[in-house]
């Protein structure tokens, strides 16, 4: 269930609303930075938005996740937070975020995974390089957004 109460905190952690934070993004506003739409992604999973983390993967991706298991872990755990410990930009249109997101288990047991993850903007939006899907075909060839740039020079970051 989405929050949709102006005093909910926002999940990712922010000191904001959900509704001035994440909420935003979940309804169709574009994230403004890559940290935001990390940020978003964490969210989403706490509240079992599945679609938003297709739409916000890599296009080329998409296809290849595995949304049955997205949704299964995003209903079956106990979210418990998230850390943000950098986010740095690589030029205009690729960016690293590194955080920790806890959750616990069905079973009740505690979960951390740490991650620097790699985000590229496209078109004005930013999407979520999935590092379960990497291309396999070299960084010489053609990048998998569909850019028309070598694989190494648009989102092998």
């Amino acid at each position: 269930m989405q929050p949709g109460v102006r005093s909910e905190p926002c999940p990712c952690g922010s000191a904001l609303l959900y509704q001035d934070c994440c909420g935003r993004l979940h309804s169709g506003q574009p994230a403004e930075t890559a940290e935001q739409l990390m940020r978003s992604r964490y969210c989403a999973y706490t509240l079992g938005l599945i679609d938003y983390l297709v739409n916000t993967t890599l296009p080329a991706q998409q296809a290849r996740l595995d949304v049955a298991a997205m949704a299964q872990w995003s209903r079956e755990s106990s979210w418990l937070g998230l850390q943000v410990e950098t986010a740095a930009g690589r030029g205009n249109d690729q960016a690293q975020v590194t955080f920790t997101a806890r959750w616990r288990d069905p079973d009740g047991s505690p979960q951390q995974h740490r991650e620097c993850s790699d985000f590229v903007r496209k078109e004005g939006r930013w999407y979520f390089i999935d590092p379960n899907h990497r291309d396999d075909s070299g960084r010489n060839a053609p990048c998998p957004c569909g850019s028309g740039k070598k694989y190494k020079r648009c989102c092998a970051i």
